[in-house]
């Protein structure tokens, strides 16, 4: 097997990245700033919105894919679309897309009865899928790629309102750990960013009030997105590295003994957590006391 390098990957002379939930939040934060490098931009959601709309009008190099992540069939359609445009695969990829304990995808309400969880397909099956399609792309086609997924702090601690997305973030870290030693025979590597509270679409109204998120407490997707280019971009910045971001900063996360964040928005600063705890915790107790049937628990 061939022995690669690490190595710098520059988004910028035409360089192709993919991005998935690349039409909001911090998906759309990914695309500005790679298109203003002079990348070009595969773009795949569900949906577009407003703010892709008006950026990406009238821009060549920006294309849109309508793509359900958890279908895998449309990876495919993906590809196909980038090389049909550009002739090439992508030089590197941005994985943002996700959900955050949905209604249809939820541990608590517990909606799905006749296949596996939707957010578990969402946010795990999606980007392991992707990164190995990433790798095989890449090899096939002779060149280095960049491969940098969406994690969350939730990925390291947990949360007693949201264990099922705590539990695909903690499946990437373990992931992206796995494939520490991966770029030297694949040529791919791979990180994962770790966002604190970030103030984005995800989170709706009913969520604000149940996490206690307000936009003072939380990181802007534009910050999160900067940090991502810089994991995909710079060598310094290795494979399987594990990277988090809060208001209190930046730091590694090294694979034994890390100490936990305090920043406000991390979802272990004591005030926080101590203030925040009936409304995190209601939605929960309304489900369970349905299910009770007049039992005493």
């Amino acid at each position: 097997m061939a022995q690669f390098e690490p190595t710098d990957l520059p988004l910028h002379d035409g360089k192709i990245i993919l991005i998935t939930g690349g039409a909001s939040g911090i998906g759309l934060s990914l695309t500005q700033q790679a298109s203003q490098l002079g990348a070009k931009v595969l773009v795949a959601d569900l949906r577009t919105t407003p703010e892709f709309d008006s950026f990406a009008q009238g821009n060549p190099n920006i294309l849109y894919v309508q793509a359900d992540v958890s279908h895998w069939p449309d990876f495919l359609k993906l590809f196909d679309a980038c090389e049909k445009k550009w002739g090439d695969v992508p030089d590197a990829y941005g994985i943002c897309a996700g959900v955050f304990e949905p209604p249809f995808s939820n541990f608590w309400h517990d909606p799905e009865q006749d296949k596996g969880y939707a957010e578990v397909d969402i946010n795990v099956s999606h980007p392991i899928k992707l990164t190995r399609l990433a790798i095989k792309k890449s090899l096939q086609n002779g060149k280095r790629a960049s491969v940098c997924i969406i994690a969350s702090i939730g990925g390291i601690s947990g949360n007693i309102a949201a264990p099922l997305y705590c539990a695909t973030k903690h499946a990437i870290v373990g992931f992206v750990k796995s494939m520490t030693t991966s770029e030297s025979f694949t040529g791919v590597k791979i990180t994962t960013i770790l966002p604190g509270l970030v103030y984005t679409p995800l989170i709706d109204e009913q969520k604000k009030e149940q996490y206690s998120v307000a936009e003072e407490n939380s990181l802007k997707p534009w910050d999160v997105a900067g940090s991502m280019l810089d994991l995909i971009q710079k060598k310094e910045y290795g494979c399987g590295m594990v990277f988090e971001i809060s208001l209190g900063g930046t730091r590694v996360i090294p694979e034994w003994n890390v100490e936990p964040p305090a920043a406000k928005g991390t979802g272990q600063d004591k005030e926080e957590l101590a203030a925040g705890l009936k409304a995190l915790l209601a939605p929960i107790h309304e489900k369970l006391k349905s299910e009770m049937k007049g039992a005493k628990v």
